[in-house]
């Protein structure tokens, strides 16, 4: 059987999740989708389109999509529903989970690894995160859970633009870019957005893109590295951004880059042992590699402490060997890292 794909959808309370849900559930794009909720709030999915099962926790909605809650835990809701899938009781194609507002989603997302009957069956395919235009700003001032939401997310959808001027949203974008460069922004009015931006993002497929803004790229520091400015904004002259200087964010991002190989044992040992020491703090890291010796990309990436790599396609005739890592991580110490991954260059 096909793996099922799994979109986490996470986001700060009041950020559009439901009204993002809805829409996606009553769009006719003609897939069924099992949703999965923290619990059923007084924002039920819409009351009118359901269709419950007597005294179950699992609801088919009248166009063919499921919506359960979570009973003991997560792990325990997705075996039951791939079971009742492969047994034919229930028909989807694709999961989605609504986390709660106050929700780390790396949790969630370590299920779909670290749980072998699980990873049997699903496959994560990204995590969305919703960011309330009117309040996000302060909710990432306040909340570490909404800035952790941001630095796990691989693409970020920015609601309730229409009650603020343009310059809070600009801002803001700006302000995430800098937590997370490598998840696209697009605003989004009462949860309209197409549902290419919504599933098979394959944000945790080990593919051979990293896509990092060149713009992000460029404010970066010119030394032979080339990694990240200091995200507390002083570089001043590469940011022309003074309107949020005193946001000093503690999920932050930095990108290593090199045209040099890295040595295959240095780097195992090095990151092997960042993770263990950092990893809690690790949010999401993703690389494309050089490695001496071989004529493939290298693709790496991880959540927290797991992390996994794998070949890529083979370096093209003509193509400029060179490796582009990035970090998101709370307080990671950028030097330890960048200094080390020097280290492990050939």
């Amino acid at each position: 059987m096909a793996l099922i794909p799994a979109t986490i959808l996470t986001g700060f309370l009041g950020s559009g999740k439901t009204t993002l849900l809805k829409r996606v559930l009553t769009e006719a794009h003609g897939q069924k989708i099992a949703v999965i909720e923290n619990e059923f709030g007084d924002e039920d999915i819409d009351s009118d389109i359901l269709v419950r099962e007597s005294g179950e926790q699992i609801i088919q909605l009248n166009n063919g999509c499921v919506c359960c809650t979570i009973r003991e835990d997560l792990r325990s809701t997705l075996s039951d529903l791939a079971a009742r899938k492969r047994k034919g009781e229930l028909d989807f194609e694709r999961v989605v989970i609504e986390t709660t507002g106050l929700a780390d989603p790396g949790p969630v997302a370590q299920t779909f690894f670290m749980d072998d009957e699980i990873a049997e069956s699903f496959l994560l395919d990204s995590i969305l995160t919703l960011v309330d235009a009117k309040h996000g700003d302060g909710q990432l001032d306040t909340r570490q859970e909404a800035r952790r939401q941001i630095g796990f997310a691989d693409q970020i959808f920015i609601s309730k633009t229409d009650l603020v001027d343009e310059s809070t949203v600009d801002a803001l974008i700006h302000r995430i870019k800098h937590m997370n460069p490598r998840a696209p922004q697009r605003k989004v009015h009462f949860g309209e957005v197409p549902i290419a931006e919504v599933f098979d993002l394959r944000g945790f497929n080990l593919n051979a893109k990293l896509d990092i803004d060149p713009e992000f790229l460029a404010e970066a520091g010119h030394d032979h590295h080339d990694h990240d400015h200091d995200h507390d904004h002083e570089h001043g002259e590469h940011c022309d951004h003074p309107h949020h200087h005193h946001h000093d964010d503690d999920v932050k991002s930095f990108v290593f880059k090199s045209e040099r190989a890295f040595n295959p044992a240095k780097l195992e040992d090095f990151l092997g042992a960042i993770v263990q020491v950092y990893g809690p703090k690790m949010l999401r890291y993703k690389g494309v590699l050089n490695m001496k010796g071989s004529d493939r990309k290298v693709i790496f990436q991880g959540v927290h402490q797991l992390m996994g790599s794998d070949l890529g396609p083979k370096w093209a005739p003509g193509e400029k060997k060179s490796s582009k890592m990035v970090f998101i991580g709370l307080d990671l110490p950028r030097d330890v890292f960048l200094q080390g991954l020097e280290q492990c260059l050939v």
